[in-house]
């Protein structure tokens, strides 16, 4: 850290990130326990490094100053080791600006996401420039994300066998080399596909059997769908994965009507967003907006905490959210659209280079993921005239 960082720090308003304090108070359990919230939530928040910067008035950015010698960063760093579970790594710096000194503690990108509050038990992260619990849906993400759970071998205990496609499930098997009349329950248990009940009591289909073999996903997943919005219209698309794919770019052809629309980087789009979508938010579905100048695909689900926007778009083997789909779908999809997938933005870029420039938008603070593709129908017309 340097005076030239902290001055680019004091131009940003507070944030997931960057919180700006007048002091630091460790002499009561309150003090203590209000100081390793804040460092929690930074540590858990997506993103790379966090900063609390000391000194600073937080509303108007007033430069205050501190004395160094209530900043021992050997205590600090113990007060956060005795409340924070793993701890979280910090490092203290004292920087002169204005004829003052300033305290930032650098709270440094973590791969042990999340942690926890030994005392009280509870997970906090950032929403915005405020410190907050985190929900039981972001807690689940948070441990989905470092591979400390996974999403979608969770059994669905109240979903019958009924309503997994055995048809789709037979094809599946003959494409692993697996050859029988009926799918066997201990095979598709093995893959993941249903789990047992607890208690032992019978099979149900696990969330991703449900999303992949599912005859009505939907009744039980209420986050599986497509919504696409044109003309002040609405159109929903219900199913499995590859049957939403299949009958959201069929409507899609028909309503752009131009043959030379790249509409192979359009589905390699749609489905980068059904594989990599965020299935704990039950709140929305992936919403395709056509307008006449661009089409935006919005997913829930911002870059998870491993990958950057530029190993995402640039395909540097990026961290999956769902592996366990990617690698079902892989083999499920006999037009190969998820061999694509993940391995890069730069060939849609590349397919819309005749066209306008494609934007990649990620909204952390929001859990959304966009992609803008243009249409510049205005200029395809004049061109066929």
């Amino acid at each position: 850290m340097d005076s030239c960082k902290l001055r680019a720090l004091l131009k940003k308003e507070e944030g997931p990130k960057l919180d700006f304090k007048a002091k630091i108070s460790l002499e009561t359990y309150g003090d203590k326990k209000e100081f390793v919230k804040d460092v929690i939530a930074i540590a858990n928040s997506r993103g790379g490094r966090g900063y609390i910067i000391f000194g600073v008035q937080d509303k108007t950015k007033k430069i205050l100053g501190i004395n160094p010698e209530d900043y021992n960063e050997e205590r600090i760093q113990q007060v956060i080791y005795n409340r924070c579970d793993p701890p979280v790594a910090v490092s203290m710096d004292f920087i002169e600006l204005e004829g003052k000194t300033l305290g930032v503690l650098t709270i440094y990108k973590s791969h042990h996401r999340p942690h926890q509050m030994i005392q009280n038990g509870a997970f906090y992260i950032r929403r915005g420039s405020t410190t907050d619990t985190a929900r039981r849906n972001e807690i689940a993400n948070l441990f989905q994300e470092n591979g400390l759970m996974r999403y979608e071998t969770v059994v669905l205990k109240n979903v019958s066998l009924d309503e997994i496609d055995e048809t789709i499930v037979k094809s599946y098997f003959e494409r692993l080399g697996f050859v029988g009349e009926k799918p066997s329950e201990i095979l598709m248990e093995s893959l993941g596909i249903i789990s047992q009940k607890v208690g032992g009591e019978g099979y149900s289909p696990t969330i991703g059997g449900l999303l992949l073999f599912g005859k009505n996903p939907f009744l039980y997943l209420p986050q599986a769908y497509i919504k696409v919005m044109y003309d002040d219209k609405t159109e929903l698309f219900y199913g499995n994965i590859l049957n939403m794919l299949d009958n959201t770019m069929g409507v899609l052809k028909d309503l752009i009507k131009d043959k030379d629309y790249p509409f192979e980087a359009l589905e390699e789009v749609i489905a980068n967003a059904l594989v990599h979508r965020d299935y704990l938010d039950d709140s929305r579905g992936i919403t395709i907006n056509i307008t006449p100048g661009f089409i935006e695909i919005t997913n829930p689900g911002a870059l998870v905490s491993q990958n950057s926007a530029y190993q995402f778009t640039r395909g540097n083997n990026p961290y999956r959210r769902n592996s366990w789909l990617y690698q079902r779908l892989l083999m499920l999809d006999h037009k190969k659209r998820f061999m694509r997938t993940g391995i890069g933005m730069t060939r849609i870029k590349n397919s819309f280079s005749g066209i306008g420039k494609v934007k990649f938008i990620n909204i952390g603070s929001q859990n959304l993921f966009k992609v803008i593709l243009p249409r510049n129908t205005n200029t395809r017309e004049n061109k066929g005239n």
